[in-house]
């Protein structure tokens, strides 16, 4: 599985219309319900939200990965939001989030889940490769940096 496959230009946000956490998750969701990926927008928006209470997905360096499993996707999916301002997403190192990476996926694919949570925090440790797409100014470049970087 190639991140790429969990994505196209249309579920990339840039810059994010949200100023909040739970704002982000939502129009994040409703980027992935516009592109038929997600027939229940509501329940995933529910499912990441009561997962992001119990622990923050703000990993440090900018990045949160909020993800969930619902039933009302037909397959893995991801979407990614860039704010234009940083945002306060409780993150383990207490800065602000430059990029929002959400991840869903059915309840079966517990496995391709975790993988591809992996391969996001691994891509995002790459320093060139965070400053690259900090500086990306639109959906389309977002989508070939990761393009250009995330071939397996």
């Amino acid at each position: 599985m190639k991140l790429t496959d969990l994505i196209t230009p249309a579920c990339i946000i840039s810059p994010l219309k949200a100023t909040e956490k739970q704002d982000v998750i939502s129009e994040l969701v409703q980027a992935l319900a516009d592109a038929g990926q997600v027939s229940d927008p509501a329940a995933l928006v529910e499912t990441v939200w009561t997962r992001e209470q119990t622990r923050t997905t703000g990993i440090g360096q900018g990045l949160a990965i909020p993800h969930g499993k619902s039933e009302s996707l037909t397959d893995m999916a991801m979407a990614i939001g860039k704010p234009a301002e940083p945002i306060d997403f409780e993150s383990v190192d207490g800065k602000p989030v430059r990029l929002v990476v959400l991840l869903a996926s059915r309840p079966d694919q517990m496995s391709d889940h975790i993988q591809a949570l992996a391969k996001i925090s691994r891509l995002h440790m790459e320093a060139a490769f965070r400053e690259k797409i900090y500086a990306a100014n639109s959906p389309e470049e977002i989508y070939e940096l990761l393009v250009e970087n995330a071939a397996s």
